[in-house]
Formats: C-alpha cells, structure tokens, sequence
C-alpha cells in the first residue's frame, strides 16, 4: 500500500509539473466525456418526461386501440373502433371495473368571433381516474352529463389562450359546430408531449359526441378499461380478445384488427426504443475517447524519452519494474480521470443549456450509474493506453537510461 500511495504521489507530482501538456492532452477525453454525457442527460430528459406521462395510468389498466396492417394502411384502409366495442366491454366481458372511451369529435370551437381547432374529446367521467388528469378549477364531467346529455365541456389552458377566455372561464359559453356548451372546468396544466401540446383539448361528455358525430359513423377513438384486481389483468386481456373478435365478426383465420396493451406496455416499449438510441449515440461519440486515449499514448511515449535519466535513477536507487510500472499507469489514468471528470462536469452544463434553449423539451436527466461508468472508462482508457508506455518505462536498463544525455 505503501509503494502505491508513493507512486500515486510521484504521477500526481509529473502531472502538476507539467500542467499545460497535461491539460492539453486530456483534451480528447475531455471532449469525448462531455458529449456522452450531453447526448445521454438530453436523450434520458426526454425519455423520463414520456414515461412520467403514463406513470399515472396504473398497472391495472388496459386500452383498446384499432389496427390497421401495413398492406391495408398502404392502400387507404383504416380499422377504426365502433360504438358497440363499448358496449361490448361494459356488459360482455366480465371482471371490467371502468370503461373509458376516448372519441374525437372533429369540430372547430369558437367564442366572441374567434376560432381554434383543438382536440375536442367525447369520454366518460372515469376519464381523471384512469388517465391521471385532474381538473385545475371548476370540475370536470360527471354521469349525469352524460345521462342528460348536457352540452357542458372542460377545457385546456391552450384553448382559453387561444379563443383569448377570461382567466377564470368557468360559466362561459363556448361554441362546439353549431352548437353552445358551458364551460364548467379547467385542466390542470400539463405542457408538451413529442411536440404536441397536452393544453389544447375540450372535454365534452360521451353520448353527447356520440350524438354529435351520429351513431352510425365509426369516430377515430380508443377505450381504456380497468381490471378489478391488478391479479386478473392478464386473464381480462384474453376474454376482453376473444368478445371484440366475436363483436367485429373475425373469422378464426383471420388476424386482428385491433389490439390490447397494458398501460406499463407503453412504457417499456419507448424506454426500449431510447434505450437503444441512447447505446447507439453513446457509442459513436464515444469514438473520440478512443482519440483520446491515443493522444495519451503519444504524450506518454514522449514522457518515458525526457525522463529516461530518472527512471535510471529511481532503478538504482532500487525501484523495482513493478513500481516503475505502475506509476506511469497510474500517471495515465490520472490524466484521463482529470478530463472524465472536466468532461462530465461540462457535458451536464451542454445538456441542461440545450434542454432550456429548446421550447418545451423536457429537463435534462443523467443517472448516476452514467456519470459513474463515465469517469471509470474515461480512466480505463488511460490505463489501456497507458501500458505501452509504461512497459517500455519498466524494461529500461537502469546503466542505460542513466547514460541518456
């Protein structure tokens, strides 16, 4: 332990005597350290900003959504869900605790002459239980909406700022098509998802879309249901499967034109996609630590030639190839340690600096394991690169190298 610390002293010593050298060759780590980390913190930001957006939904809900096979899609067909997909889940399949249709009702919205096109959405009052979305003020559609079919609807605050609605709007009277409905709630606030705004939507009830958009039109719409115990997710998926197939009048050959996720599903399938993105990126800009580390290799090579008289001396003083050995490693490490750790501390600056120059990107997000095994390549490398010179730094002869002039 001793030797070690000693070796430790002396690398540290060759370091700060050459200070300039030693900063400027740690610049491709340096470099290499803080784009990683850039890249990473803005890619993980935008990656845990998504995965907050479905953390709310719960592990026991489940969502039907049509689908369309690419053959399909390609000449213009599209499968779309129908009103007695509904009803098929209400009252045909059992152990459903709530079901959510979401349904939009492609209607322009105005007040006092002034226009917008929002996301107009026709559900049900299970809509904040399932989803997570709470009103800010007022409130939000309860059964009796839809019972009664009452024209009241919930807005977001993109709407208020668009159609310029008092700041407190509930009780005012907005215009859905040709038709008037009370505001009687405000979203809370939600912000920006993939680029879209979260703000820019009027809740209206159900039944009052469904008569809106009329009972024989297929709306683009998909429908949230829940299970009664979290246990009996999976066994639901099967027999919720099998009462859409019957509904929709599939053959058993034929494929279905619909499907089933987990609320979690959405999750591990977009934490998968930045997982692999995040690998990939990570690996090309890690191509200049490798830069890096041969620009180490150079310096240290030049190193071991200007201090050959001193490791003669160190030799005769009875030093022995170990610790000839170890310091010049441990004098490589050192200097890509310095510019790992520089390198982190500027990439976490780019990542947030880019994140707030950006309009509604999420806040950049680095774990901790990343700035970790950061610093620990950062110093591997040096160390890799290390050996060469500093195996040539051990195998000199002491009467030789105190000969070097």
């Amino acid at each position: 332990m001793y030797a070690f610390l000693e070796a430790f002293r002396a690398a540290l010593t060759s370091l700060m005597a050459h200070r300039m050298r030693s900063f400027l060759t740690t610049l491709g780590i340096l470099i290499g350290t803080a784009s990683v980390i850039a890249v990473v913190s803005l890619v993980q930001g935008f990656s845990k900003s998504v995965s907050d957006q479905f953390a709310d939904l719960g592990g026991s809900a489940l969502t039907l959504q049509p689908y369309t096979p690419f053959a399909d899609a390609s000449v213009g067909k599209e499968n779309r869900l129908s009103f007695n997909d509904v009803d098929t889940l209400r009252y045909r399949v059992p152990g459903v605790a709530q079901v959510v249709p979401t349904m939009l009702v492609p209607t322009p919205v105005g007040f006092r002459g002034r226009l917008s096109s929002p996301q107009v959405i026709g559900t049900t009052a299970d809509f904040t239980v399932v989803r997570g979305i709470y009103p800010e003020s007022g409130r939000f559609i309860v059964a009796s909406d839809d019972v009664g079919r009452r024209r009241v609807a919930v807005v977001g605050h993109k709407v208020i700022e668009d159609l310029e609605l008092p700041e407190d709007p509930v009780g005012e009277f907005i215009r859905l098509g040709t038709e008037w409905f009370k505001v009687v709630g405000v979203m809370e606030k939600r912000g920006e998802l993939l680029g879209f705004s979260q703000d820019n939507l009027v809740v209206i009830p159900f039944d009052v879309g469904r008569a809106m958009t009329g009972n024989d039109v297929q709306p683009r719409m998909s429908i949230s249901f829940t299970a009664e115990s979290l246990e009996d997710v999976e066994a639901l998926r099967e027999r919720a499967k099998r009462a859409i197939r019957i509904s929709h009048r599939l053959r058993p050959d034929q494929e279905d034109d619909f499907r089933i996720q987990a609320a979690d599903s959405f999750v591990k399938q977009f934490e998968q996609i930045t997982g692999t993105v995040t690998a990939v990126l990570a690996g090309v800009v890690s191509i200049s630590l490798l830069v890096g580390g041969i620009g180490i290799m150079n310096i240290m090579l030049v190193s071991v030639t200007e201090r050959t008289r001193e490791i003669g001396i160190l030799k005769a003083l009875g030093a022995t190839r170990r610790d000839i050995l170890v310091q010049f490693l441990l004098e490589a490490a050192l200097l890509a340690l310095l510019g790992g750790l520089i390198g982190i501390v500027l990439g976490l600056g780019i990542g947030i600096g880019v994140a707030n120059l950006i309009p509604g990107f999420p806040d950049a997000s680095v774990p901790l394991w990343v700035i970790l095994a950061a610093a620990g390549f950062s110093a591997l490398v040096g160390m890799v690169f290390g050996i060469m010179p500093a195996s040539k730094a051990a195998s000199l002869d002491p009467i030789e190298a105190l000969r070097y002039e």
